[in-house]
């Protein structure tokens, strides 16, 4: 009986051991980049990677097997390897290396750094804790920001697919408020940014510092030193370049900014690393377009207290936690700590590009267009007062003239704004030419709407197309040779949208993920509008921020959707066909909200949370909106005070996780109903008055303002529901081409995916800090 052979642990053992101490290696790597260093390595672990395999088995001098005799000793080739890329480290690349070989250091993330559903701003926000506080555990390298930056070029560099992947999953699941914009700017090409007394990355990976022989700048003078000795045994650097041109699937480019137009070029070179740099800057965008209106009334306070960062300055300390007008928290003590407050919209933050393509997206949650324009003249403001740039000034009148929907405010709003004069400059912040046009814009819909010619008659029950339609909707073609206004300039147009079922900034099926996988672009079209599908998002389009442009045989209207944003609290713990509304809003003669309801499919286990656009009858009750409880208790005890924002253990918004690329969706029509069937709030133990001890909670019913009604029983529409993730790093579009709205009708979703465990197991017994809301833009238009 034959003995039994070493195990695959022993055999991987050794394997390792040899790497740490450098025994019998058949090649030897001079590495070039940020650092210099000889590696002694083994051919035959270094060909899992993609980069060495075509190195050593492909048709270059590298490929063929060389040893030299030196007296008593047989000599390695030695391969020279140049990494122009400066994200390319020392430890990166170690790390890399030593997964190869079956081992490496363990990463350790710090938890301040990870968002969670109860604390989606992380529990370091806005009073980060000093690093002493949070010590990496022994033998860990720790996973800061700019070494998983690192980690992800290298390991796509080097074709290393289980790497990539783990670094790609942690950078998507860190993305916060002190990591937004670091991301973004890798993301974007910028590289790695490193903050203020942070790490360089030139230091050995923790537990490999004895594999690398450095090699010193006094060293490669020597005549007899390794770098003059046997040249021919080095690989031509440009063989090297052969290499990724044959990795089919590699898309790091370095581009030099200047060449391409860029107006922020300074002469850097720009590296994108492809669809894993589109990943990350979709969750940023994702990120940016949930909190980035929260995230102003930081930088707002801290530009008042006179605190203007630095340009490369990532944050701002400020004595105090700013107080939010629209916020529901109580304040919060923060022990004397100072408050940190993140560069986002300030110079030194996003550039003016990006801040216009923020302001402008439909994905921005704010509460209306009005709120819209009081964050761009805000930013502006904040910006102006460190100084005036000519470029800048383009990015705000293109902001201001095309990016928020002025038609869709009330007179006394544009009456407002065209008064509204900027301190800095002495000039208002839109032309009385926009306003002009958007109030003459304003006043065709109502026309279109009052006072066209009655159809023919119909059963209210399917009323008559031409009755459902305003008829105000062009071709691509009719566009092209319709004349220009009187009222100076082209007429805008915008795109009626088809169904469809998208997703920004998916996290999901990372792990096992090949190189071609991690690459893999999304369908321009896709194929099923009833299932979810990755939307194919570019730097151009401001990683999702902004539409693709349309296809050719789309339809336009020459009136611009209307809108708005949603928040839903606690629905958690909303029961089984209840429904929790949200404020009521006007457009184009008709009342719309939107509710969530849960909804228990047959034959399938558990239970689906659907969110659903409704036209409101104008003469039946309004419903009561969603509300914070601890808002609501406040209110009911008669105080009306102003509230500060919450520190991390209060756990700000936080949202339902969303649909996975692929999972199917339930599109349906609720049946008339009325408000009395609207609500159904769950008991809970909770301090305060009777109607404030339930979860969820309700606000009073306002009914907007009514400028005019819609008379007829049927309206077609379109609309987009946008639903952002629980951290804000992904977000689900669900886009309904037009549809009919009988008074009292609904449209909408269900999906078992809206709703999760995390948010079934709250009870009785959750925590008074803890304010859990599901927030969504909606996007509606009549046809």
């Amino acid at each position: 009986m034959a003995s039994p052979g070493p195990s695959p642990t022993d055999i991987q053992n050794h394997l390792y051991s040899a790497f740490l101490e450098g025994r019998t290696p058949d090649v030897v790597l001079r590495v070039r980049g940020t650092w210099h260093a000889l590696y002694s390595l083994h051919r035959v672990v270094l060909i899992q990677s993609g980069f060495f395999q075509t190195l050593f088995t492909g048709s270059f001098v590298e490929s063929v097997h060389k040893f030299h005799a030196t007296g008593h000793r047989i000599r390695p080739d030695q391969v020279e390897i140049i990494f122009d890329d400066p994200n390319i480290t020392r430890p990166a690349f170690e790390i890399c290396i030593a997964r190869l070989y079956g081992g490496g250091p363990p990463l350790h993330i710090s938890p301040s750094l990870l968002p969670s559903p109860s604390c989606p701003l992380t529990t370091a926000f806005p009073c980060p804790p000093s690093p002493s506080t949070q010590p990496t555990p022994p033998n860990h390298h720790p996973a800061t920001p700019s070494l998983l930056l690192s980690l992800l070029a290298t390991a796509v560099y080097l074709s290393i697919p289980s790497v990539a992947a783990q670094a790609l999953s942690l950078i998507l699941n860190s993305v916060g408020p002190y990591t937004v914009m670091r991301y973004l700017g890798f993301a974007i090409g910028k590289g790695i940014e490193y903050e203020e007394g942070e790490d360089d990355l030139r230091d050995a990976a923790v537990g490999l510092e004895g594999v690398a022989a450095i090699v010193k700048e006094e060293d490669e003078d020597r005549p007899d030193s390794p770098a003059t000795k046997e040249e021919e045994d080095k690989a031509p650097p440009a063989a090297l370049d052969d290499v990724s041109q044959k990795l089919g699937y590699m898309e790091v480019k370095k581009e030099d900014p200047m060449e391409s137009g860029s107006s922020e070029g300074e002469g850097a070179p720009s590296y994108y690393y492809g669809a894993v740099s589109a990943k990350v800057g979709e969750a940023c965008a994702c990120w940016l377009a949930r909190w980035g209106r929260d995230m102003f009334e930081y930088e707002e306070k801290a530009a008042a207290d006179g605190k203007t960062p630095h340009p490369r300055r990532r944050a701002t300390t400020i004595s105090s936690p700013p107080s939010l007008p629209n916020s529901h928290f109580f304040p919060v003590p923060f022990g004397g700590k100072d408050v940190v407050v993140p560069v986002i919209w300030r110079r030194g933050g996003l550039d003016a590009a990006w801040v216009r393509a923020l302001v402008t997206s439909d994905f921005l949650f704010v509460a209306a267009e009005r709120e819209r324009y009081d964050l761009a003249r805000g930013v502006v403001e904040v910006r102006r007062r460190q100084g005036v740039d000519a470029g800048e000034e383009a990015e705000w009148e293109e902001m201001f003239g095309r990016g928020v929907y002025y038609a869709n405010m009330s007179f006394d709003d544009l009456m407002y704004i065209s008064r509204d004069v900027s301190p800095t400059t002495g000039r208002p912040y839109v032309s009385l030419h926009v306003l002009q046009s958007a109030l003459w814009t304003q006043s065709v819909l109502r026309h279109q709407i009052t006072a066209r010619p009655a159809g023919t008659p119909s059963p209210p029950s399917s009323p008559g197309q031409r009755d459902r339609e305003l008829g105000v909707t062009v071709t691509t073609a009719e566009i092209r040779t319709a004349p220009s206004t009187d009222l100076g300039g082209e007429q805008r147009y915008f795109p009626i949208p088809a169904d469809s079922s998208v997703r920004i900034g998916d996290t999901s099926a990372l792990e096992h993920a090949s190189m071609d996988e991690l690459f893999a672009a999304p369908l321009a079209e896709p194929a099923d509008p009833k299932k979810v599908s990755r939307l194919p998002t570019t730097e151009r389009t401001f990683f999702g921020l902004l539409s693709p442009p349309s296809p050719a045989q789309a339809r336009w209207s020459p009136f611009p959707p209307f809108r708005f944003g949603v928040e839903f609290w606690d629905v958690d713990a909303l029961r089984e066909k209840s429904r929790l509304h949200s404020q009521t809003v006007w457009y184009a003669g008709s009342l719309f909200n939107v509710y969530v309801q849960v909804v228990r499919k047959k034959g399938v286990p558990g239970v689906q949370l659907g969110v659903y656009l409704h036209r409101q009858s104008s003469v039946d009750p309004v419903p009561p909106r969603s509300a914070p409880v601890l808002a609501e208790r406040e209110r009911e005890r008669g105080h009306d005070r102003r509230v500060s924002a919450p520190n991390a253990s209060t756990g700000v918004h936080a949202s339902p996780s969303l649909p996975a690329i692929g999972s199917a969706l339930s599109r349906s029509t609720t049946p008339s109903s009325t408000a009395t069937s609207s609500s159904g709030p769950v008991s809970a133990s909770l301090p305060g008055s009777s109607s404030a001890n339930t979860v969820p909670a309700t606000a009073p019913p306002v009914m907007p303002p009514q400028a005019y009604r819609d008379p007829r029983g049927a309206v077609s529409a379109y609309f987009t529901i946008s639903c952002a993730s629980a951290t804000g790093a992904s977000l689900t579009q669900f886009t309904s081409a037009p549809d009919t709205f009988s008074v009292s009708q609904s449209w909408g979703w269900k999906s078992s995916s809206l709703r999760t465990e995390e948010y079934i197991e709250v009870g009785a017994d959750r925590a008074l800090g803890r304010e859990v809301s599901l927030r969504a833009t909606v996007v509606l238009g009549v046809v």
